[in-house]
This record gives structure tokens, sequence and C-alpha cells, in this order.
């Protein structure tokens, strides 16, 4: 194992899977924020996003990139692409991305070489994200790799979380499926990347059992001794769904994870919902 200086640009859920691993290793760890209060996690030094400066980034070895899209493109390059594009030193930059950019595929499989067709403002705003990353790779010869997650989930985001606060519902959309990832396979996907670094690269990270929400539900139900809710048909259900809500069941697809296990030899410790829940409610009632 590897060790280096990590910089996250952002610090969010998939962030804080990785970060305790590495720092548990012995690797150095930045990690920029937008609060106006720096916030104080043992072994993470927190930089101001609007004050990464040139030593900053030269202290890097490795480069996590979380930030979503805003209205001004990839907020990272928006502000600092005269610092990244001739970050030479860097071994790997890592830029966490969405299945969302495959669209809706009426439930056919997709892999990395399948055609990009988002279709919502969010995954377009990734997929021209990702695009102007790899630009860098072409251009600069840069390490970026791309990680394409599914819906994320682990403790305190959950299906259980959802029933225990009285918001799930089962919804029936006959033919319908969602791939899901366990934050805590995201942190080993991005580790064995470091690991055997292919600048350029696209994976799919997911599991292995694309499944029906109301399934998930169901099951969920089920572990925590509460009564399973009934079906609900699609149509009714969006009458109170956000907007963004309807938007994630606008696409149908199936996503392939073979990359991940072939080229990076990952074993997902949570290859299906099943697993992944029953480990988080073992996890909250020890």
């Amino acid at each position: 194992m590897m060790t280096g200086h990590l910089l996250c640009f952002g610090y969010g859920f998939s962030a804080r899977h990785l970060v305790p691993l590495l720092l548990t290793e012995g690797w150095t760890v930045s990690a920029t924020t937008r609060s106006s209060t720096v916030p104080k996690r043992d072994g993470i030094n927190f930089i101001q996003f609007d004050a990464v400066l040139d030593s900053h980034l030269s202290e890097a070895s490795h480069v996590l990139l979380s930030a979503p899209p805003g209205e001004s493109g990839d907020p990272v390059l928006h502000q600092y692409h005269h610092l990244v594009s001739r970050a030479s030193h860097l071994k790997w930059i890592g830029y966490l991305s969405t299945t969302g950019v495959y669209g809706d595929t009426a439930g056919s499989w997709v892999n990395e070489a399948s055609p990009l067709n988002p279709t919502n403002r969010r995954s377009i705003s990734r997929a021209a994200a990702e695009e102007s990353w790899v630009d860098l790779h072409r251009n600069h010869d840069l390490p970026i790799h791309v990680f394409r997650l599914a819906g994320i989930y682990g403790s305190g985001r959950s299906s259980l979380d959802q029933i225990r606060a009285g918001r799930a519902q089962r919804v029936d959309k006959p033919g319908h499926k969602f791939s899901r990832i366990h934050a805590a396979d995201i942190a080993t996907v991005l580790r064995a990347s470091i690991n055997a670094p292919n600048p350029g690269q696209f994976y799919n990270v997911c599991d292995d059992e694309p499944a029906p929400q109301a399934d998930v539900v169901a099951y969920a139900c089920d572990l925590l001794g509460a009564p399973v809710p009934a079906l609900v048909g699609f149509d009714k259900a969006a009458e109170t769904m956000s907007p963004i809500a309807r938007s994630f069941w606008k696409d149908n697809r199936l996503v392939d994870n073979s990359r991940i296990k072939d080229e990076l030899n990952v074993d997902l410790a949570y290859p299906n919902y099943r697993a992944g829940l029953s480990a988080i409610y073992s996890a909250e009632n020890n």
C-alpha cells in the first residue's frame, strides 16, 4: 500500500469514507471547505475553498474531486484551472461523477463504453465536467480517473433512516430498477485505483444487483420490524415527490460493474442491498 498526501476538493459522504481508511495507513489529508468556520477533525487539514494556493496543490500527491458542478461548470476548474493544469507532479486524480450520465436505456445494461445521454440538468453538468477533466488528461497528461457512482447509501443515509423518519413509500413501477453502491465500497474502489492508476480510465461504481426501490424498502422494514408499506403506483407517488426525486425515476438502466472487478480486483463488501442494509443495521445496533 502506497502512502501520500491526498487533497480533497469537497469533503462529502464518499470522501468521509475514504479518508479514515487512508489516515490509518499513514497518509496526510487536506480538504477544502466553504464553511466560514473551519471544521476540526483529527488528522485533516481544512482549507477554505477560495484560499487554495499553489503551495497546497504542490504538497499533494493525489487529488479527489467530489465538489458538484454549478452554474459556472466544475467549481475547481472554474477557479483553479491555472493551478491544476500545471500540476504534473500529481500521481492520481479521481473525479466522482454519476451513472446518471448514461441517461435512460429502458432497462438495458450499460458499461463504460456505452454512449452518454443524460436527461436532467445535474447529469448534463456532470457529463460536461467529466469531459473538462478528461481534456486535462489529453492536453496536459494529468492522471485523471473518472468514477461514475450509482445511488450512494451508508450509515445515516439509507432506507432505514427514511423508514424511521416516516418518509418511506414503496413505489410500484414495473420493470424499473436502480443500481446502488455502499459508501464503504466506493472507498475500496478509490483505494484500489490509487494503488493501480490507469490515467484516462472510467469506472462504473455500483453493486452486483440492480433492484426495484420497493424491494429495498420492504427489506429495510423487515430489518426494523416495521410494517411494510403498501405499493403505490408511480403516477400517484410522483404527486408528492420533489422535482429532483421525480428526475431520478425518469431513467431506467442496469449498470455493469465488471471493470472494477476485472481491472482493479475489487471484492465488494456489500454486493447487494441486503448485505449493505444488514451491515448498517447491525452496526447501528451494536
